[in-house]
């Protein structure tokens, strides 16, 4: 943990700040000041202070949205805010279990032990399902970091992947886990775990969940 992570995420303990936190995060793209602070209830004006804090502090990142009409009387581009790239953490004391994790991610490989670890992924995901079970599957993957929402066809995709660092490093076994992790999970709640699968895609988690079956 470094103090930059430390005072970054404190700014998120302001009720505003967190609301319009989250109103960018959840968006899954740009979102500009007004549209920000029409969600959160606040000003326009109040809303690009805060916006910009979240900026200086890495939590969010900017850029500009090219105006819709085009040529003279258009107006300027609209200031718009992302989700960061980068991730923050707190731990008391310091502890880096990324670094084991990508550890032993190598030996499983060297190995060639990924049927056993996608095998351990999915009894993980079990237990961790059977101890909500029966409750909807969107909220128990919410409530492991994947921010999970409902695009078209009703697929359920997740906006997040709790493993992001270790799935730049080794992909291909990372995603196989995460998707035996997600269908152990599916169930362990009782749910058809062949709903989940995997669809890449930038910037979200490579696992998706299928509307479920008629009856």
């Amino acid at each position: 943990m470094s103090s930059d992570d430390l005072e970054a995420l404190a700014l998120l303990h302001d009720p505003v700040r967190r609301s319009l936190y989250d109103v960018v995060v959840s968006s899954g793209g740009d979102v500009g000041r007004g549209e920000a602070a029409d969600a959160a209830g606040v000003s326009r004006t109040l809303a690009g202070h805060h916006l910009d804090k979240l900026v200086e502090a890495g939590l969010l990142e900017s850029g500009f949205r090219a105006p819709v009409k085009k040529g003279p009387g258009s107006g300027r581009p609209a200031k718009v805010y992302r989700r960061a790239g980068g991730e923050r953490s707190v731990s008391l004391p310091p502890r880096d279990y990324v670094t084991l994790a990508s550890v032993l991610a190598d030996v499983v490989d060297v190995l060639g032990a990924e049927e056993a670890a996608e095998e351990a992924a999915r009894s993980a995901g079990a237990r961790i399902g059977g101890r909500r079970r029966g409750e909807p599957v969107e909220r128990v993957l919410a409530g492991r970091g994947y921010e999970p929402y409902i695009a078209e066809g009703g697929v359920m995709r997740l906006r997040n992947c709790p493993f992001h660092v270790l799935a730049q490093e080794q992909p291909l076994l990372v995603c196989s886990m995460n998707l035996a992790l997600c269908r152990g999970l599916l169930e362990g709640v009782g749910d058809d775990p062949g709903r989940a699968r995997l669809d890449p895609r930038p910037g979200e988690c490579c696992v998706v969940v299928d509307a479920p079956s008629a009856p």
